[in-house]
């Protein structure tokens, strides 16, 4: 269900089967195909996400309402993903005090450079976890794993999660092997 109330804004909700939340925000819709693959992941795990485009330099008081509003709608860590300047996750951080995630974005001639040099050169006292450049699968991991110590019954998805993930990669050796003739 989207919800075009406001300028620049819209939101995507998705129902979980548990009551949690994570909020996705980009400075522009061209930046969700590298997003989409984190909310896909907090939906496998039972989250309920709101995604949000806003711009900190061009809507910045709807960046404003976004954060300071955030924890009464039930948002618990919020993934903000910018590129060049990359302000957004510093800007967010700064008007909330739930955990912020930065994405830095490879767009821009830098390729995502400026945009990681900016997420993590945040000042002291208002930290933006960052991640890697495109990041954002392991973005929303990370907010599981945030989530999780509220929600016991994500600790299990997390476990379960990762048995599967060596489980792949034990059968891409075994594949690899069968085809060296091991």
């Amino acid at each position: 269900m989207k919800d075009k109330s406001a300028a620049g804004v819209f939101f995507v909700k998705g129902k979980g089967e548990i009551t949690m939340k994570v909020a996705i925000i980009m400075g522009s819709n061209s930046d969700w195909p590298i997003l989409e693959p984190a909310e896909k992941t907090l939906k496998e795990f039972g989250v309920e996400v709101e995604v949000v485009v806003a711009s900190a330099h061009r809507t910045p008081d709807q960046v404003h309402e976004f954060a300071a509003g955030a924890r009464d709608r039930g948002v618990e860590a919020i993934i903000a993903a910018a590129g060049l300047a990359a302000h957004l996750g510093g800007v967010i951080a700064a008007y909330t005090t739930l955990p912020v995630i930065g994405i830095p974005i490879s767009g821009g001639p830098l390729k995502g450079m400026d945009a990681l040099l900016s997420f993590v050169q945040m000042p002291s006292g208002v930290p933006v976890a960052t991640m890697a450049i495109d990041g954002a699968k392991n973005a929303a991991i990370f907010a599981v794993e945030i989530l999780a110590v509220a929600h016991p019954e994500l600790v299990e998805k997390l476990a379960a999660y990762r048995v599967k993930m060596q489980e792949e990669v034990a059968a891409k050796a075994a594949k690899l092997a069968a085809v060296r003739g091991e």
